[in-house]
């Protein structure tokens, strides 16, 4: 068996800069356990799969994996899809839809950018976190933490999140995904890290299920329905942000295309 694979750097306008992605189109899904390992051998923060769907409503299924575990969402991958699909494989329409463990995700292309719609998951405040926090992160002082799927910590300036330096160690004990942020001081609304080292990414460079949660909560705060952010990691990472409704958000970003391979299996 043969397969393509494309690695796409999305969230980016230049090369080596976003978040680097493993994309492998397939006719029809392969084993679950062949995935995982191809998605550790290609050691990405994710590597990707979608099949032409049966569902009526799209027209790919998708599916995404770190190097440890499938997760349920995840952003830069969905968008370096659809733009292998809309810039390689020469799909013909506006729009992709892929369907997915999170629901309908709907890609659509305007020129070199691609719009994604993707669900709303507002974060609620909470208390109960892990003690020593501060410590794990490497921040001075925590002034807010949230969860919906992932721990959300917000501290007071961008600053304190580009110089956290994490323990990742301690931070893998805990079995927690968390999301470092703050408001931005210069161009950006607000600023984010994320860090995962529980499912083998200690910290990813660009975060679109991340942004699920950071957008309903910072169009919050803000009182504004769209935005600019950055993930301050070391390749960085900009994303074109609009809270569409209570169910919905729209990220936007570009991707480079990096190089194509085959797998022999």
């Amino acid at each position: 068996m043969k397969l393509d694979l494309y690695q796409v750097d999305a969230f980016a306008s230049k090369l080596f800069t976003g978040n680097p992605a493993a994309v492998i189109p397939l006719e029809k899904w392969i084993g679950d356990e062949l995935m995982q390992t191809l998605a550790m051998e290609n050691n990405l923060s994710e590597t990707v799969f979608f099949v032409p769907s049966e569902n009526s409503e799209a027209d790919y299924d998708i599916r995404w994996f770190t190097p440890e575990a499938e997760v349920n969402l995840c952003g830069h991958a969905t968008l370096a899809s659809a733009f292998v699909l809309f810039t390689l494989l020469k799909f013909n329409k506006t729009s992709v839809v892929f369907s997915s463990k999170s629901g309908l995700l709907k890609i659509t292309r305007k020129d070199d950018l691609f719009e994604m719609e993707f669900p709303s998951w507002k974060p609620e405040r909470i208390t109960d976190y892990p003690q020593g926090l501060e410590a794990m992160l490497g921040v001075k002082e925590i002034i807010g933490t949230y969860r919906y799927r992932d721990l959300i910590v917000e501290v007071a300036h961008e600053e304190e999140v580009k110089c956290a330096n994490p323990d990742f160690t301690a931070m893998k004990k805990t079995g927690e995904k968390i999301i470092l942020t703050a408001k931005g001081d210069n161009d950006a609304d607000f600023v984010s890290r994320f860090f995962a080292p529980s499912i083998g990414v200690n910290e990813d460079p660009v975060t679109g299920s991340a942004h699920s949660q950071l957008i309903p909560l910072w169009s919050e705060k803000l009182s504004k329905s769209r935005m600019f952010a950055k993930q301050l990691s070391k390749r960085g990472g900009e994303i074109f942000c609009e809270q569409v409704s209570n169910e919905k958000v729209m990220m936007g970003g570009k991707c480079v295309f990096y190089m194509k391979g085959e797998i022999f299996l």
